[in-house]
């Protein structure tokens, strides 16, 4: 989903595993079971049986599961079909698919805002009929 770059995952935490504390790792982590606490990862990703209570770092985030607390990804948030996600959104770029479910404040950043000056383009518009006009006449 990422590209042909993609880490191998490095890190899991099964259906039946249940962890309170901070978690912290490199490459991708997926998580299947029950986290309360902090996650810290390159890449998390959230099956649809995860249930996650506690704040969530990393460059891209997939909430297939239920989250509650802040999800921070420096590029990505995906929220699934399956997955809700109930607390504060920073990131650069947000999808949710349809079903998918949030409840919260969402930041966005980019890194160069895009302002359309509509009236200086219509200006130029004017200008360049004119021009025309002018010629043809």
């Amino acid at each position: 989903m990422f590209g042909k770059n993609m880490e191998k995952l490095k890190a899991f935490l099964g259906s039946q595993s249940e962890m309170q504390g901070e978690l912290v790792t490199r490459g991708i982590l997926r998580l299947d079971g029950s986290v309360t606490g902090k996650v810290q990862s390159d890449e998390v990703i959230l099956s649809e049986t995860a249930v996650i209570k506690g704040d969530i770092i990393a460059k891209r985030i997939i909430a297939g599961g239920n989250v509650e607390g802040i999800l921070r990804a420096t590029d990505l948030v995906i929220i699934g079909s399956k997955g809700k996600v109930k607390g504060n959104i920073f990131t650069n770029k947000l999808l949710v698919m349809e079903g998918g479910e949030f409840n919260g404040q969402i930041e966005m950043k980019t890194e160069k805002p895009t302002f359309l000056d509509f009236e200086s383009q219509n200006q130029e518009i004017a200008l360049d009929t004119d021009t025309l006009n002018s010629k043809a006449g």
